[in-house]
């Protein structure tokens, strides 16, 4: 019985330092960096992610209001940019576990371009696609 007593404690010790490592580890700034990233208008399904490019008639006021409802979105802050500068990171943690997607939006030439993406694992389940699908409807883009 007390075997089993530690084993218990030993699991539950180990969920909670994983579930602490995977909301406080530092997310690289490299997955902030969009250079190389732009791509003509469409959707564009990745591993791990999606991206979304749109013309709109003014990309810096679609940019904007990209923003504002970006930053109402639940457990998303942004941390790094500026829709001033052009471009703009987020991160998102999913309810449960608190796993973050990080999200940049810029503009490159006169194409807004929107990029979601995890930090951790190999799949995220289509849930940066239908994320961002979300935003860009929501912004009439």
């Amino acid at each position: 019985m007390k075997v089993l007593m530690w084993g218990i404690v030993i699991v539950v010790v180990l969920i909670a330092a994983g579930d602490a490592y995977v909301r406080r580890a530092p997310i690289d700034p490299a997955r902030y960096a969009v250079d190389g990233l732009s791509k003509p208008p469409g959707d564009y399904p990745e591993t791990g992610g999606f991206q979304g490019a749109r013309k709109p008639s003014d990309p810096a006021a679609s940019m904007s209001a990209l923003d504002r409802i970006i930053r109402a979105t639940a457990r998303t802050q942004q941390v790094a940019g500026s829709v001033a500068a052009g471009h703009a990171s987020y991160v998102t943690r999913s309810s449960f576990w608190g796993f973050p997607d990080v999200t940049n939006v810029w503009i490159s030439g006169d194409t807004l371009q929107i990029r979601g993406h995890l930090v951790f694992g190999s799949s995220d389940l289509g849930v940066n696609a239908k994320r961002i699908k979300g935003w860009l409807d929501e912004a009439g883009l």
